[in-house]
């Protein structure tokens, strides 16, 4: 077919991306691989000359891969031809295309080369990826798609001229937001992955510590129990809880910083579009019509000073995002004081005077009660144990955080609620990371009311509102907990009402105006 070929820049890069381990045989063999038996029988000429073969046969491959490689944008649809030994012949409609998304490395904005992935609506992968065009090709496919979509979704001519949509700045990051996003950020991977790395090698370790070093508490012992008395455990414990919360602030810190550095969002007729990044930048867009949802989070910290952090859900795959969010859920502001996070969001969901509504109050008492007999069924096993093995650790160790327990179970009773009018459900849920589901009634697809044994002894009930967007996918849909049981009903009753009129709606459309239905 005929089209546009991928940038020649990519066959190089190619190369180097793919022969690190041509490289890394390389260098083993310089190193002395040559010594070993099979390697010295063979002889270093030999190896050679695989070596050299290896890396003709690469860039023969890529060479070939590049130049066979053709797209090409027609009127409604994107056809990609691709395959050196197996050809594959791909027609993406254009409806179908929900983002199109720009990444570029350092080394890519170098060579001025840059990753081009077209998102489809409900995929859970990429559909389609150019590795690499040029950055200005890259930004052409990107505004013309725009176009081209607009221009089939108002039923223009396939050869209509759109003009470039102009657009509005929304918001932007300076350096003091990018310091803040810092400050409040942490990653809750390093505490795990110090663990593992204990685990593995804290016995080793151990043999380097002095005798009566605190730390010795915290390896691995090969027998008994014995250790230092309660008391000095956790004051040995306090320096490690302290290093390990600023290496998970410092990486936290420099993920946040290095993901958001240069950030803008900007606001289009029928999309918006955002910039971001400082070793992998990213450039995207998130259509209008393809919102599913919005996010609204803070953390402790956050809501101290203030800030939250915005998410737009959506039905896609959203490419280069970290754990934050998740796939399909793509930060819309990164950082900001809540009145403006709150305003941003009404510009994107007409959303307005909420007025949350908590949980009875007979709910406080069941997370209350909760929490009271967790940790008395934590002091009665401690005692158990306690009789039959001397652990230097007080039984009633546990009850020290009943205080803190019921702080928490006001917190999770304080910090949830929903309220819902004739356009919007929105639910407020979390202590840690508080989160406020903001959901238009039209993309809700499944409501489910639940009650479990607990709940029905106190007459309360728990509505989930399910939509498109990928948080529902990963399990974390819209849910109004713990309601009284006849405001559950009619919550259920009113959200399955608007359901029902959205579903006769999209039926009547597609009797007027058939079309294929999408995958």
């Amino acid at each position: 077919m005929s089209g546009t070929t991928l940038s020649p820049l990519s066959i190089p890069y190619r190369v180097l991306q793919r022969g690190g381990s041509i490289l890394i045989a390389a260098v083993f063999l310089l190193r002395g691989g040559t010594s070993l038996p099979v390697v010295g029988a063979i002889g270093f000429p030999a190896i050679a000359g695989i070596l050299g073969l290896a890396v003709f046969s690469l860039v023969g491959y890529e060479t070939a891969y590049v130049r066979r490689f053709r797209y090409d944008l027609t009127g409604n649809s994107l056809d990609i031809d691709s395959g050196v030994i197996s050809r594959r012949n791909r027609e993406i409609p254009l409806r179908r295309i929900q983002n199109v998304d720009i990444s570029r490395n350092i080394i890519q904005r170098v060579l001025n080369i840059a990753v081009v992935s077209f998102e489809t609506a409900g995929g859970n992968a990429t559909e389609a990826t150019l590795k690499f065009v040029s950055a200005t090709e890259a930004k052409r496919l990107q505004q013309e798609l725009s176009q081209r979509k607009q221009a089939t979704s108002a039923d223009a001519d396939e050869t209509q001229t759109v003009e470039t949509p102009s657009s509005a700045l929304l918001f932007e990051m300076n350096t003091q937001d990018l310091a803040l996003l810092g400050i409040f950020s942490i990653n809750l991977r390093v505490p795990s992955l110090l663990a593992a790395g204990l685990s593995t090698f804290g016995p080793a370790a151990s043999t380097f510590l002095p005798v009566e070093s605190p730390y010795q508490a915290f390896l691995p012992q090969s027998a008994g129990l014995a250790g230092p008395s309660w008391i000095s455990f956790f004051i040995s414990l306090l320096p490690v809880l302290l290093g390990v919360f600023f290496l998970s602030w410092v990486a936290g810190a420099a993920s946040a910083i290095t993901s958001y550095y240069d950030f803008s969002l900007r606001e289009t007729e029928s999309e918006l579009r955002y910039e971001r990044g400082m070793l992998q930048r990213y450039d995207g867009s998130i259509p209008f019509d393809k919102v599913q949802a919005l996010t609204i989070e803070d953390g402790p910290l956050k809501r101290y000073f203030g800030y939250a952090t915005l998410y737009v859900e959506t039905a896609g795959y959203a490419p280069g995002q970290s754990s934050e969010g998740g796939r399909g859920s793509e930060v819309a502001i990164p950082l900001a004081k809540r009145d403006r996070i709150w305003s941003l969001a009404e510009r994107i969901e007409p959303v307005n005077s909420v007025d949350i509504e908590r949980p009875p109050t007979r709910a406080r008492r069941r997370y209350a009660a909760r929490v009271l007999i967790i940790i008395g069924s934590l002091t009665g096993a401690l005692y158990i144990l306690q009789q039959l093995v001397p652990l230097g650790v007080p039984w009633w160790t546990p009850l020290i955080l009943s205080l803190p327990g019921l702080i928490f179970a006001q917190l999770l009773w304080s910090h949830r609620g929903h309220w819902i009018d004739d356009s919007y459900f929105v639910t407020r849920n979390g202590v840690f990371t508080r989160k406020t589901q903001i959901i238009p009634l039209y993309r809700i697809q499944t409501i489910i009311d639940t009650r479990n044994i607990f709940q029905r002894r106190l007459n309360l009930g728990t509505v989930i509102a399910d939509t498109a967007g990928s948080r529902s996918f990963s399990g974390m849909d819209a849910a109004a907990v713990d309601i009284g049981s006849d405001r559950a009903t009619e919550l259920r009753e009113s959200l399955e009402s608007r359901l029902q009129s959205t579903i006769l709606s999209y039926r009547q459309s597609n009797e007027t105006n058939p079309s294929e239905p999408e995958s």
